[in-house]
Order: C-alpha cells, then sequence, then structure tokens
C-alpha cells in the first residue's frame, strides 16, 4: 500500500465519519464499511501502515458506537476478532474494552 493509498483512506474514513454525524446512513452500509475497513486492514502488508489504519479503524469504531449509530451486536463477532488480532495496539485493546463494557451492561 502506498502513501496515497492510505491518505485515501484516510480520507474515505474522514468522510463517512462526517456523513454518519450528519445523515442517517443506513445500517447496511455502515456494517459493510466497518467490515471493508476490517479487511482492508488486514491486507497492508507494511506493518507501520498497518498499525496507522487500525488505529484510525478503531478510533472511527468507537465514534460510531459512542454515539449509538451502529448497532454492535449485528457485527460484535467481527470487531471483537479484530481487536483480538491487533491486541498490541492500544486503541485496539480500549475498543475490545468498550464492547465488553456493552455486554455486561445488556440485560441476561
Amino acid at each position: 500500500v502506498c502513501a496515497s493509498e492510505l491518505s485515501s483512506g484516510i480520507n474515505a474514513e474522514y468522510g463517512v465519519n462526517k456523513m454518519t454525524a450528519n445523515l442517517e446512513l443506513p445500517p447496511q452500509f455502515i456494517q459493510f464499511y466497518i467490515r471493508n475497513c476490517i479487511t482492508s486492514c488486514t491486507d497492508i502488508p507494511d506493518r507501520n501502515t498497518q498499525h496507522r489504519f487500525v488505529r484510525l479503524v478503531c478510533v472511527f469504531l468507537t465514534s460510531l458506537i459512542r454515539n449509538r449509530l451502529v448497532n454492535v451486536q449485528e457485527i460484535l463477532i467481527e470487531i471483537q476478532a479484530f481487536c483480538i488480532e491487533h491486541s498490541r495496539i492500544r486503541e485496539a485493546t480500549g475498543l475490545f474494552r468498550l464492547l465488553k463494557s456493552l455486554d455486561n451492561k445488556e440485560p441476561s
């Protein structure tokens, strides 16, 4: 992945983040975009670039979850697996903790 691809990934993420804040996007679009981001992180061969993108995706997901813009239950397993795979990255650990705290608040 070259710098321009990462830049366009960052720009796309910024754009989607702004849209979710200002528009009501279909849940299927948001879920598709999240799954695409997770897959894209896995496909980045350069470790430093991958870590930057993972951090960005985690911050984005945290924002979506905290602002209740995504139904976490529909993609919980994918996000948890992503966090575990990238557990050495602080933002992924924070996102995993957020997911667990939400899980603990769910009524049984």
